[in-house]
């Protein structure tokens, strides 16, 4: 099983004459970055939600929307009656006083710090569970749909490793090939250049062996299909949290496939290489998306 690093969950759940409405989205990020956006009595419990969050949602850039609505209208929100007067009364004293015009005082002073408050400060312990409850339940949601991404994702990548395993096996006959136009072109060029007669074939056969070391690929081969089942083994554990230990693998498929592109004096060993590339690309991308 993989989880898509994206995902998006949405609940809204009732509790006596009020509206919980959670939203939780997430977007791609190596580490684990959470932004909260709650009601202002809220703010004490966000250590418990990044907490909730941070176990159950695991990485990437995650953002919750707590939203918590009164059916009557209210909001839990009230007028500061006796602060408001304090505060008018002391603008209207530094007003006459400096000769300002009030201007339209109303609208400033309903600015200004715990003018408008909320009810009640202290959550009730009810609603609290509550909250908990729709969260966990958008969680779920969220999760649901990352799974859905992820599945989609873990069939791609699994195309992808088949893929490069294939253009592996297609490489033998082109070694092949490879090994005996090289030998071709040397032996030629030797030719021309010092005559045939002056050719030492023992010295040649040496040359040519070791040649044909620095240019043998068997090792990279090896490797590479030992990393491909690795990241299917990988693919196949039960475990959602992967992503991480498949980009290692990633960049050690990378490795190899670079160094017999560097070894391959083959245009068609070349191609298969290409093409290699171009799968190991596609699936670094899905890879990056994953949790």
């Amino acid at each position: 099983m993989l989880l898509s690093m994206t995902g998006y969950g949405r609940v809204a759940h009732s509790f006596g004459e009020k509206s919980i409405n959670v939203e939780i989205r997430s977007l791609n990020s190596k580490f684990t970055d959470i932004r909260l956006k709650m009601p202002q009595n809220y703010k004490e419990k966000e250590s418990d939600l990044r907490r909730i969050l941070a176990e159950r949602v695991e990485r990437g850039k995650i953002d919750l929307a707590l939203d918590i609505t009164s059916h009557q209208g209210d909001d839990g929100y009230a007028l500061n009656q006796a602060l408001f007067r304090k505060y008018y009364r002391e603008l209207s004293k530094l007003s006459q006083e400096l000769n300002i015009p009030n201007g339209d005082m109303l609208q400033a002073l309903l600015r200004l710090p715990n003018v408008v408050s909320s009810a009640a400060d202290m959550i009730d312990e009810e609603e609290w569970a509550a909250v908990l409850e729709a969260i966990n339940m958008a969680i779920d949601s969220f999760d649901k749909f990352r799974s859905a991404e992820g599945a989609a994702m873990e069939a791609d990548m699994r195309l992808r490793v088949t893929n490069i395993m294939q253009y592996l096996s297609e490489l033998d006959p082109h070694e092949e090939e490879r090994v005996v136009r090289l030998r071709q072109r040397m032996h030629q060029n030797l030719e021309e250049y010092l005559g045939k007669d002056k050719v030492d074939e023992n010295r040649f056969e040496q040359e040519i062996l070791f040649y044909l070391e620095k240019i043998d690929i068997t090792e990279e081969k090896v490797r590479l299909e030992q990393h491909c089942k690795y990241f299917l083994e990988e693919m196949n554990k039960p475990y959602a949290a992967k992503g991480r230990k498949l980009s290692f693998i990633t960049q050690e498929m990378g490795r190899e496939i670079n160094t017999m592109g560097a070894k391959a004096y083959s245009s068609e060993i070349q191609r298969l290489v290409v093409g290699m590339k171009d799968e190991l690309e596609k699936i670094k991308e899905q890879v990056a998306n994953s949790v």
